[in-house]
């Protein structure tokens, strides 16, 4: 098609050279042509990246898809498939229970789901092998012996070691923040440092939680315990990965909760003498198989273009892993379900993955990436939801503003159920790599003060799960999902 595109081109298909209001009458037709094929295309159309259509365009055709958000919103909430998601979810977590990176029941649900999108008449299911780590906690305890006996709920940290059998034995250094410890750092030598860090959000915390071991060890300490990440605490400690860091000592670690923190905080301002036995029996194996779970409903006019839906499978060790991220993989299945079963079929590609290794930094999203990252022109939208299923306050978007608005006019479809809200940063440990790439990203945004007073515990099970907020999740993510890969373009990017 070049010749079509230079004058050159056009004088040899017309046997002269056009001049004047002929060749702006040519160009014209020819700007017609390529936007055409373009369309054609189903790909984003730029022209330094504008899109050749109007937005006021672009808006007539996001109303029209106004009778099938109600079918969706309907079939969801009130109709034959309330409360699905909920009882899927229910089986699956009541049956295997907890799912590990590299243990036997993240294996078995693997398989369990594998079954379960197959039956449930999904196009091109499959796993995609991957490696991920193998971390087991074994037999832990920290027990303070000084200034009083008392027995303190821990969990260890993903990727601890473990301590000497005997345990380790010392007197605590308790900080509030990193440069705490390093102003203090000469007191730290030999002992147990305890991180009581203040709560403001999760993003600011959980750096104690990642890199507190780290930190410890470069000063001399023995072993870390860092006061929990949560939003509330019913005297629950909240595990979570911690990274340990090339030519620094391996320390034990382990969270404890808000409230011995604060009670440890406070006998230190006292000027007592503080002594923890810790005793943990982590280990850490070789890297073990499983897989990405992927099903399809193939697009009807452009299949090799793709809009991604998805939440992780794994979780921690303790609870059931029914909010982090049970509810997240199950809204994602249900809305193709809810698609499949209204009989539609988008123009792109809706591809659901099940992750694996989430927990562990996105270990198995990862290789996903590397897989398929040579086909990231095709990606128009990645979604994870990972965050909590309880009623959505709206939808977290990353991408061009120009993308944004088209999102914000799919919102507006929800005005039915009253969830039509863009917030921004939409992201997630799975699909960062692609918005960090240029694709477009969304996440489902609600309650994060009650999802983090849940996250990583002993708490995170069905009771914390309400069906009918998942029935209205489930249908923000079939809308926004399904609308976006019908839509006749890819969202632009920048």
């Amino acid at each position: 098609m070049a010749p079509f595109l230079s004058g050159g081109g056009l004088g040899i298909i017309l046997g002269r050279k056009p001049t004047g209001k002929k060749m702006k009458f040519l160009l014209l037709v020819l700007v017609g042509v390529v936007h055409l094929l373009s369309l054609n295309s189903g790909k984003a159309i730029y022209g330094n990246g504008i899109s050749q259509r109007t937005f006021q365009e672009i808006k007539e055709e996001i109303a029209c898809y106004g009778d099938v958000a109600k079918a969706i919103i309907n079939l969801a909430v009130y109709g034959k498939a309330q409360n699905r998601s909920y009882e899927r979810l229910a089986l699956l977590v009541d049956t295997v229970g907890p799912r590990l990176s590299g243990s036997k029941s993240l294996e078995k649900a693997i398989q369990i789901m594998h079954q379960n999108l197959q039956e449930d008449g999904l196009e091109n299911v499959h796993l995609e092998p991957v490696k991920i780590p193998h971390w087991e906690r074994g037999e832990e305890s920290a027990v303070m012996l000084e200034p009083r006996i008392h027995k303190m709920a821990i969990l260890g940290l993903g990727s601890s070691v473990g301590t000497p059998p005997e345990g380790i034995t010392a007197e605590v250094l308790l900080v509030t923040s990193f440069d705490e410890l390093q102003r203090r750092a000469p007191e730290a030598r030999g002992k147990i440092v305890v991180y009581n860090q203040p709560y403001t959000n999760y993003s600011r915390a959980v750096q104690y939680r990642v890199q507190g071991a780290v930190e410890a060890a470069k000063v001399g300490a023995l072993a870390s315990l860092i006061r929990s990440v949560a939003s509330f605490s019913i005297y629950s400690p909240h595990t979570g990965i911690q990274e340990y860091q090339d030519g620094v000592p391996k320390i034990p670690t382990a969270c404890i909760t808000v409230e011995d923190a604060e009670m440890m905080s406070r006998m230190a301002s006292r000027g007592s003498r503080i002594v923890i036995q810790l005793k943990m029996g982590a280990r850490n194996y070789p890297d073990a198989n499983s897989f990405n779970t992927v099903a399809e409903i193939l697009g009807s006019k452009y299949p090799q273009q793709v809009v991604l839906v998805s939440g992780h499978l794994d979780s921690w060790d303790v609870g059931q892993g029914a909010m982090d991220d049970g509810g997240g993989a199950f809204i994602s299945w249900e809305a193709l379900s809810l698609i499949k079963d209204l009989g539609l079929r988008p123009k792109r590609t809706l591809r659901l993955v099940l992750w694996t290794g989430e927990e562990q930094g996105g270990i198995g999203a990862f290789q996903y990436y590397q897989l398929h990252k040579a086909n990231i022109s095709n990606y128009s939208l990645v979604m994870e939801s990972d965050l909590g299923t309880f009623l959505p306050s709206g939808l977290q978007f990353t991408g061009s503003d120009k993308a944004r608005a088209i999102v914000e006019e799919v919102m507006r479809l929800l005005q039915p159920i009253n969830v039509t809200q863009v917030f921004r940063a939409g992201e997630g440990t799975d699909i960062n790599f692609w918005i960090q790439a240029g694709v477009p990203g969304a996440s489902l945004l609600d309650d994060l003060y009650k999802y983090f007073s849940f996250h990583h515990s002993h708490g995170d099970t069905m009771t914390v799960m309400d069906p009918k907020q998942m029935n209205v999740a489930a249908a923000v993510w079939a809308v926004v999902s399904y609308v976006i890969a019908d839509m006749e373009e890819m969202l632009p990017r920048s």
